[in-house]
This record gives structure tokens, C-alpha cells and sequence, in this order.
């Protein structure tokens, strides 16, 4: 696998939204909310613990961790 550049500009709100509403409609995350102050609250399970992240950046940042271990765990299909 090549390893991805960083990307040049910053993730915006609206990409966080996307991939945070993509996450819980895959089941992948319980729920991913947005605060008034900018903060997300993302918990992966009911009644799991709520974590805040503080930017879109980390919301996407979350996305690719969970993509990567999605793609680790998922059988090869050749």
C-alpha cells in the first residue's frame, strides 16, 4: 500500500459532517454530534463513553482509523 500525502488544506465542517453521518449510518459509530461550540461528541456504542473532538481534522482522522481497521479485519475476496 502506498502511503497517502498529507493533504493540503484543512478538512472543512461540512467533509466532517459527511463522513461522521456515513459512520453512523454504517453502524460503524453509535452517534457523532456537533456542538454549537464547534466540538464533536462521538460515542461508538450505547451507552459508551462520549468523546470530544475539537475539529473537523480529528473527525476525519477518527474516519481513517476506522477505515483502516475495517480494512485490516475484513476477509480478502479474490
Amino acid at each position: 500500500m502506498n502511503p497517502r500525502s498529507p493533504r493540503p488544506f484543512q478538512p472543512t465542517t461540512a467533509e466532517a459532517e459527511a463522513w461522521a453521518d456515513v459512520l453512523v449510518r454504517r453502524q460503524l459509530l453509535h452517534a457523532v454530534v456537533r456542538t454549537p461550540t464547534g466540538q464533536w461528541l462521538v460515542q461508538e456504542r450505547p451507552n459508551g463513553p462520549v468523546r470530544v473532538l475539537a475539529l473537523p481534522a480529528d473527525v476525519l482522522a477518527l474516519t481513517a482509523t476506522i477505515q483502516q481497521h475495517t480494512r485490516s479485519t475484513r476477509p480478502e475476496s479474490r
